[in-house]
């Protein structure tokens, strides 16, 4: 029975996504910084290789269900960059603003504008028993500029033609009901829910 859940993240935007499609479950979420700390590298060539190594290393840290995320956004034009770089494709510190910067000048100037958002999840037991993934995507283009004042990350440059606006422009209702993260997240919920009954 799962009654506790760590949320292996540092986001706290991203936590608060998570938690907030997770929380109906009656689940008991737990927060990364109120949990052994565990520094994970994240090294793997793949944001399931990624979330599965986050996953696996707080499960084990604190003796309790994780789950992690590794999503990112790929652009076509830029061979799916930034990908599994996308938190730090301006450099190991670079900040959002930083990132959509770099993101704009290698599109300077392109026609094919066409992009997606990739998330995967993975759910660990300090047991290693039951391992749980899911991956999912939402497509959309990037703009020419920043718009909006939501969401986190690539959200600014992000338009979502099922929303018809940015991610930065949507509320976060909204954005969890196309999103890539939100898409993943259901998957897990309805497994979750199975499990529960």
């Amino acid at each position: 029975m799962l009654n506790k859940l760590i949320i292996a993240s540092n986001n706290a935007k991203k936590r608060q996504e998570i938690a907030n499609i997770l929380g109906g479950l009656g689940i008991e979420i737990v927060i990364a910084n109120a949990t052994a700390f565990v520094h994970v590298e994240e090294d793997a060539d793949s944001f399931a290789g990624n979330a599965c190594k986050k996953a696996e290393a707080f499960a084990k840290a604190n003796n309790l269900p994780a789950l992690a995320d590794d999503s990112g956004l790929c652009v076509d034009v830029l061979n799916g960059a930034p990908g599994i770089y996308s938190a730090r494709f301006a450099g190991e510190t670079a900040t959002d603003s930083e990132n959509n910067a770099k993101l704009l000048e290698l599109l300077n100037g392109k026609d094919n504008r066409s992009a997606h958002f990739t998330c995967a999840l993975h759910l660990a037991y300090p047991d290693s028993s039951m391992p749980l993934s899911y991956e999912a995507q939402v497509d959309g283009k990037i703009l020419e500029k920043a718009v909006g004042d939501s969401g986190f990350g690539y959200d600014p440059l992000f338009f979502c033609p099922e929303l018809d606006k940015a991610f930065a422009n949507a509320s976060p209702e909204e954005k969890a009901s196309v999103s890539h993260r939100g898409r993943a997240l259901r998957q897990l919920a309805e497994q979750l829910k199975r499990s529960l009954l």
